[in-house]
Formats: C-alpha cells, structure tokens, sequence
C-alpha cells in the first residue's frame, strides 16, 4: 500500500476489521451456518467472476461486478455473517490492474462483505424470511432473537409468499446500497478528497436503481431455491442477467473506444499546436463546471465534455507552418486558420455520439453580435454548447501561461469576461462560470499547463486587448 494516503489506508483498515467482526460468528462453534448453501454461493461467486472477465473482454477493472446478482441471493437465504462470507468469495479473486492491487482487492471484499451482511440483517429483521416459503430454521447466527432465518436447506415447504416478499427485499436493497455508497463516499474523500456529501448525492441515486432489479433477481432466486424445485432451476435465473451483461459490456467496449478515439485525436492536436497543449482538456473541465452551473443532466454534461476537449480538432486541418508561426499572421494566413472549425466539423461529423458537441466545435468562434465566424451567428442562434465552450475557451486562454505572455489571475479573466458578457459573451454562460468558480475554485494544476517547446520571443501585441487572444493562437 505504499503511495496510498494514511486516511484510505485507514478506511481499508476499518473496513476489513468491520468485515471480519461481520465474518467471525460464522465460524464460530455451535454456530448454525449452513455450510451447504453458503459453500454453493461462494463457489457460484467465484465461477461467475471469472466468466465476467470474460464477458468484460479483459476490460480494466476492480472485480465483483459480475456476481452482484447472487449477493441478494445470499442475503435472503443466509444469516448475516455467512452472508458476509459468501459476498467476499469473489471480489477476492476479482480482478485489479490499478496499484495498489492488494489495498483495492480488501477494500472490495470487505465492502461487500459489509453491505451484504447489512442487507441481510434488513431482509431479516423486516420478517423477509418468513415470505420466501420453504423450511426455515431458527437461530440463525448474528440476529437478534434467531426467528425466521432460513437455514438454507432447501427443504420443501410453502410456497413464497408474494406480493409481500418485495418489501423485505426492496429494504435489503436500500440498506445495501446504503453501506456501498456511504463506504465509497469515504473511500474518495480519503483517497482523492472529495467532499463527502458530493460523492453521497452523486453515488446513491447511481447504485440504488441497479441494486434493485438485483434484489428483484435475487428475491427470485432465493424463492425457487426454497420451494420444492432446489438450488439447480434457481440458477436458470441466471441466464438472462448474464445475456444483459453481456450486452452491458458490449456497450462498454464501445463507449471505452469512443474514449479512446477522442484521447487520439486530441493528443494529435496538441502534438501539432503546441501552444494549446493541454488546454482542451482544461476547456472541457471548465465547460462542464459551467453546465454544472445550467442544471444539465449527466447525459448532457458528458456530451459538453466531449465538445470542450474536441473544440479544436480542426486545426489538424491547419498547415503547420501557420499554426507554429513565430510573427504575426498575414490575412490570407488569419483566413486559413479562421477555417478551422468547419474543418472541426467536418472531422466529426460521422462520429455519432457526439451528437450537441458537433455543434460547439463549428460555432465557438461565433460571437454574441455577430462578428464571430464562420457564418456570423448571433444571440440565440448560436448554439448552447458552443456559448458554452466559448466562455471556457477563452478563461482557459487568460489564465494559462503561453510563451508570449504570462498568465492573469483568475479574478482579472473573469473581470475581462464580464466586460465583453453581452458582444462577445453569452453573460448567462459568465455567470455560470462565475458561479462555479466561486464554489470549487480553479486550482493551479489547471492553469500551469501551455507550450512545453521553447519559442522566440514575441511582441506583446499579439496577446491584444480582447478577451480572447488572436486567432493565430488562440482555441
């Protein structure tokens, strides 16, 4: 665990510690666990991650993902401590290609163990085994009293009971997802830093929908497994959870690719321009903090992203020479490259996903009064995306070093920005900015990055006097 910060590896401590409390009682003498069931679980878990390596086509990752259907399984027919057990079978052979491997596989195994010990205590204290049927034997170990918890014999008996099965387990889902996302908004914050709160809101609303059609699937499961039909036809539930995660990582592979495509081209930018490299991922950050800003859902967000990053990948249609000049652009030099984001455009136009991104990359030169370019739009015709990308554009400009000028301060660009809100500037996009800025700051690492070859001096004219530096140079 060398590298990882004393406070994550302090949560990797108090997790596993807590697992192992959880784990203990299981394997205790004169525990009832049902060894049976709970040794079917774990060897299920384990074949069904190792088939989701598969199915994931080798994809990085931290295992796990792929046994999630059975934990509900385990949390409705096992006592809470064998549940613990039966959860961190397979994340400890998941697989992990991020350092420190070992910190990531306990931090994993313990955190299920933890969130499928919680979920059976819930199903059970919410009388969820009395609703599944079959034979049950009291005295489970770990909950209180002992009553109604399933022995996991799979002995025949009454028949589940429906519909009021659904209330213990769509509990043991909450309580689930409740310890997930609580345990990872620690995790963050203690790793990465991340405000608690934030990782709560943004993680909960992400891992309940999931966990619940899990819980649908499991509560599924653990009914045939406790009537008259056993384990075997239990397993059939499977299928389908697996044609649908098969699927799933289809859609993976693809959206890993579009990642990928989008990193080379904008890695071929900054190769070619090395005045702006790095600034298109800071445009993109800063685009989506202003969309943040907007109320844009997460779905119009990653698309904002995308048309940050991408905004100047014309300009690998812009002859080199022009690009890398050391003096002045002449205007037929100023024309070509004032051409770069049709050739932007025309770079992306098939790349479907891309979708409102297309439209910032050819319009975020345009300008509120029209004087902007290529076709000289105005107000609200110009689109969302591209007044956003302008605004970030142009912040990123000022507040980054470039060989011919030092960097402003960022409270002098927003000044500048303000200025030129309602010609230049959509004033609602500077607000935004503003608004942003003011709530999560924009840190030093974002703004010392620009040209890393070295270049001649030249005349300070040519960082002008408008909130945006010359065409030659500028996003």
């Amino acid at each position: 665990m060398r590298g990882t910060p004393a406070a994550a590896r302090l949560c990797v401590l108090s997790a596993a510690t807590g697992a192992a409390a959880c784990v203990i009682p299981a394997c205790a003498p004169g525990a009832r666990t049902p060894w049976g069931t709970l040794g079917l679980l774990a060897a299920l878990s384990i074949a069904c991650e190792l088939a989701g390596r598969r199915l994931a086509g080798g994809s990085p990752r931290t295992g796990a993902g792929s046994f999630l259907p059975l934990l509900p399984v385990a949390a409705f027919l096992l006592p809470p401590s064998a549940a613990a057990l039966a959860a961190a079978a397979g994340s400890l052979i998941g697989r992990v290609e991020q350092p420190p491997v070992a910190a990531r596989r306990i931090w994993r195994a313990a955190q299920l163990a933890l969130a499928c010990c919680a979920a059976s205590w819930t199903h059970a204290l919410l009388g969820g085994p009395a609703t599944l049927g079959g034979a049950g034997a009291p005295g489970g170990a770990g909950v209180p009293g002992g009553a109604g918890v399933p022995g996991g014999a799979g002995a025949p008996g009454p028949a589940a009971d429906f519909p009021y099965a659904l209330l213990p387990a769509a509990g043991a889902a909450l309580a689930f997802s409740l310890v997930l996302t609580a345990l990872d908004g620690f995790i963050l914050a203690a790793a990465e830093r991340r405000p608690i709160a934030r990782s709560w809101r943004t993680l909960l609303p992400r891992a309940l929908g999931p966990h619940l059609v899990h819980a649908l699937v499991g509560l599924m499961m653990a009914a045939l497994w406790r009537s008259s039909y056993g384990p075997v036809p239990a397993l059939f539930v499977l299928l389908p959870m697996y044609l649908s995660s098969w699927v799933f990582a289809q859609y993976h592979r693809e959206d890993a690719a579009h990642r990928a495509t989008i990193r080379a081209l904008v890695h071929a930018v900054d190769i070619k321009d090395a005045y702006t490299r790095g600034h298109s991922e800071r445009v993109g950050r800063a685009s989506v903090l202003i969309g943040r800003e907007l109320g844009m859902d997460e779905g119009r967000l990653e698309g904002l992203r995308f048309a940050g990053i991408l905004h100047d990948i014309g300009k690998l249609g812009v002859p080199t020479r022009v690009l890398r000049k050391d003096g002045p652009l002449t205007p037929e030099e100023r024309r070509v490259m004032e051409l770069h984001p049709e050739y932007g455009h025309e770079i992306v136009r098939g790349i479907g996903f891309l979708d409102e991104a297309r439209a910032a990359i050819l319009h975020h030169h345009e300008r509120l009064d029209g004087t902007g370019y290529p076709y000289g739009l105005s107000g609200g015709a110009i689109p969302e995306f591209a007044r956003v990308v302008a605004v970030a554009d142009a912040f990123d400009a000022m507040t980054s070093t470039r060989s011919y000028r030092r960097a402003r301060p960022v409270p002098a660009a927003l000044a500048e920005l303000k200025r030129c809100a309602g010609s230049q500037f959509d004033p609602v996009m500077v607000r935004a900015l503003d608004r942003g800025l003011e709530r999560h700051g924009w840190s030093a690492a974002d703004t010392a990055v620009t040209a890393d070859e070295p270049r001649a001096p030249v005349p300070r004219t040519r960082a002008g006097t408008d909130a945006r530096p010359s065409p030659e140079r500028s996003g």
